[in-house]
């Protein structure tokens, strides 16, 4: 036991200008120290998160006391504890002799209970000059007890730190503080844009635990920081080598998690390792599906793991907490698992909860519950991937293939392209699987290589899987493909084939009565005869899907169709119709977390807008930022039209905007997330409708770098394929160029573009 005493208290000590990352809960803790009415605060939160350090820094004289003690009652026996407290509540009056404000700290008054809770209650009655200041993972339970929560530190966003410059990472305490230890340990170490991206990611590892961050600074005697990153990745977060005159749970991770769980029953243990398994955090519905048969009940046992800090809240699902297993607890119990029975019945236990979910919840993810499943099966992304990597490891590969088909609609909306097509590739060719199973699979693996923008791979699969079907005589899955297969067919420039696969099927879905497959065939074949000039008969199918698609409640058809509906408008020279219909589309695909058509919506906005209001050239730049930020997470590509209309677009801002206000607003964008794109986008004013115009002459644009070349070959006589081989695009792009000059000049003909080329501005 160390006491400390002072007749005249100490200013603030030294430690706290040591202190990174606290100045919020130091300002606190004195104006609560000051309140003449506390008779007792308690600093709570995880072990490890320096809530001790918090304490001895606080400034018992600026508060008004005129003594104050310390104890650390961790070595304290359970039986010696009433009359310790006692003790020095009594030593502190005589010290003082009553003279002002005492204050009385006990330090870890972890585990100790009732015990503890009646012997500080007695003095406090005993003494009402006395207030007590504690540090307990959870509170004591006295009343009249005031509590000060303290959290880990703020750590950058999972994927944002490689945008970030070093500058703007070192605002977060975190990395701060790992960059203040690791300098003490290497006074060469700084951080810099080499290992900027590493630094962040053990900082969002360890999830910004101040003890677990010192601790890893110190493994920099060992290892590069990028190596350092990788064995925590692969061994988990169970650092050791802390300082040899530090308590001993705070000299490694594991010993601090072992501290954390002493004392928890056995069947909250059980439940606890269960939950560390999950891999992104958890609801309430999945712990209770997964928990061990004949345990604990599992929502008092939640309520314990709270209150001990062994579990945290992450988040709200829709209106109820999401739960996580904070580092290193969920490392230590991972670590005990592992190499034992446990561990294979608490992955299959998991894996089972979530493969029992999709079947569920599959006939579910059309109608009216569509967008509440989704939203829910995207944020278990991590989990529903964990499971799939359990069924193949223990030898189902039937049931894998069953639980990734039944993934394929919230993949397909959150963005999880790549690892969707690589696992369709995996299990599709694998002999023992049934063919239908394997026929599906393969169309799959197309689905996500359109998403991707690779039509070509996405052709390929759905022309196998289509074989299949027929040879399997699955008339509505053969329809279905086909159609798969015309719009791919239709991203690749191949109109007269895509209509070809896509007509048929179209039909064929109908007479089947396959509602959101026709719907969607319907979209798609609006988009070949839209593209083959057939704006009337177009228009008519597109009316007729996007009213199926909202028939059926088909969130992301709504948006799909909203989007083509967009392009039409735009080309029929209707800007206000193409923007309305755009921000439709993108407040549906916001309210549905919709991410892989969420950077193509966000760049046909912005090119209409950098269209249509000439003073929004930073909005637009930033809007191009976070689409192309959200295009490099995802993996994907837009296709070659809308390529060369972007990069055309970012030319001409940054040669109107200066180098400051260009690098300025793309910064901006890149940093944007999703839904704060989506807000960047909806705050843009709407086209003014014939504001200050003359109908007679219109407002003309200035035509983009691209197109004043088009513009001057058109009059040097070319056609569209001679335009296309002089400037090695495809001769849709040009087509696309074309009647952009045209709108633009005000021209009918490609006559009148050769005329207006020598006097337009």
């Amino acid at each position: 036991m160390s006491v400390r005493a002072a007749q005249s208290p100490p200013p603030r000590s030294a430690g706290a200008a040591r202190l990174i990352g606290r100045e919020r809960e130091l300002l606190t803790l004195d104006a609560r120290l000051a309140d003449p009415s506390l008779r007792l605060l308690t600093l709570t939160g995880p072990a490890g998160v320096g809530k001790s350090r918090l304490a001895a820094a606080a400034a018992p004289a600026t508060a008004g006391f005129t003594a104050a003690w310390s104890v650390d009652l961790a070595a304290v026996p359970g039986e010696s504890l009433p009359e310790t407290v006692r003790r020095e509540a009594a030593a502190l009056r005589l010290a003082d002799d009553g003279k002002g404000r005492l204050l009385l700290c006990l330090d870890t008054c972890d585990g100790h209970g009732r015990a503890l809770a009646k012997a500080i209650a007695e003095v406090l009655a005993g003494q009402p000059d006395l207030v007590v200041l504690a540090t307990s993972r959870s509170p004591l339970g006295v009343s009249g007890e005031r509590l000060l929560p303290v959290r880990p530190l703020p750590v950058p966003e999972i994927g944002a730190a490689a945008e970030e410059e070093p500058d703007e990472l070192l605002r977060f305490p975190s990395v701060a503080l790992f960059v203040r230890r690791a300098h003490d340990i290497d006074p060469a170490f700084a951080l810099t844009a080499e290992n900027a991206a590493v630094v962040a990611g053990i900082c969002t590892l360890v999830e910004g635990l101040p003890l677990a961050l010192e601790l890893a600074a110190r493994q920099l005697r060992l290892y590069s920081a990028e190596t350092l990153l990788a064995r925590l990745r692969r061994r988990g977060a169970l650092l050791g080598g802390g300082p040899l005159d530090a308590p001993e749970r705070h000299r490694s991770l594991a010993a601090l998690a072992a501290w954390s769980r002493r004392g928890l029953p056995p069947d909250h243990h059980a439940l606890l390792e269960q939950l560390a398994v999950f891999d992104g955090g958890f609801g309430l519905p999945m712990a209770e599906r997964a928990a061990p048969a004949g345990g604990a009940d599992t929502e008092t046992a939640l309520e314990v793991l709270l209150d001990r800090h062994l579990l945290t809240v992450t988040g709200k699902e829709e209106g109820e907490p999401r739960f996580a297993v904070p580092e290193p607890i969920r490392s230590s119990c991972l670590a005990d698992l592992a190499d034992t029975d446990r561990a294979d019945a608490a992955r299959d236990r998991h894996a089972e909860a979530y493969r029992r979910l999709l079947t569920a919840v599959e006939p579910r993810l059309t109608g009216s519950e569509q967008d509440h499943w989704l939203r829910t099966l995207t944020g278990e992304g991590a989990n529903l991937l964990a499971a799939l990597r359990r069924l193949h490891e223990r030898g189902d590969t039937e049931g894998a293939a069953g639980l990734l088909l039944a993934c394929r609609r919230p993949w397909l909306l959150s963005g999880r392209l790549h690892e969707g097509r690589d696992w369709c590739d995996r299990l599709g060719t694998d002999p023992s699987l049934p063919e239908p199973l394997r026929a599906r699979l393969t169309d799959l693996a197309g689905r996500f290589a359109s998403a991707l923008g690779e039509p070509e791979t996405a052709v390929r699969h759905h022309r196998l899987a289509l074989e299949a079907a027929r040879r399997l005589g699955d008339r509505r899955q053969a329809a279905a493909v086909s159609a798969r297969l015309g719009a791919a067919l239709l991203r690749l420039g191949d109109h007269t084939a895509a209509e070809a696969a896509l007509a048929p099927a179209r039909e064929a879905l109908v007479s089947l009565g396959a509602a959101h497959p026709a719907a969607e065939a319907t979209v798609e074949l609006a988009r070949v005869l839209r593209a083959r000039g057939e704006h009337r008969k177009a228009a008519g199918l597109l009316e007729e899907g996007l009213a199926a698609h909202r028939r059926l409640r088909h969130s992301r058809g709504v948006a799909d169709a909203l989007r083509e509906l967009a392009a039409a408008a735009e080309e029929a020279g209707d800007p206000a119709a193409a923007d309305s219909a755009l921000r439709e589309s993108l407040r549906v695909a916001d309210g549905l977390g919709e991410r892989t058509e969420l950077p193509g919506t966000l760049e046909h906005f912005a090119l209409l807008l950098a269209r249509t209001a000439a003073h929004q050239q930073p909005r637009v730049l930033r809007l191009l930022a976070a689409a192309e930020a959200l295009r490099r997470a995802l993996g994907s590509r837009p296709d070659e039209a809308r390529r060369v209309a972007l990069a055309e677009t970012v030319a001409t801002l940054r040669a109107r905007l200066s180098p400051a206000d260009f690098a300025a607003a793309w910064d901006e964008g890149r940093r944007l997330a999703p839904a704060g794109a989506v807000l960047e986008a909806l705050a843009a004013p709407a086209p003014a409708i014939g504001a200050g115009a003359d109908p007679a002459e219109p407002e003309r644009q200035p035509l983009t770098p691209r197109q004043v070349q088009v513009a001057m070959l058109i009059a040097e006589g070319l056609t569209n394929r001679q335009i296309a081989a002089r400037l090695k695009i495809s001769e849709w792009t040009v087509v696309n160029h074309v009647r952009e000059v045209m709108r633009r000049l005000g021209c009918t003909s490609r006559v009148q573009v050769a005329w207006s080329v020598g006097r337009w501005p």
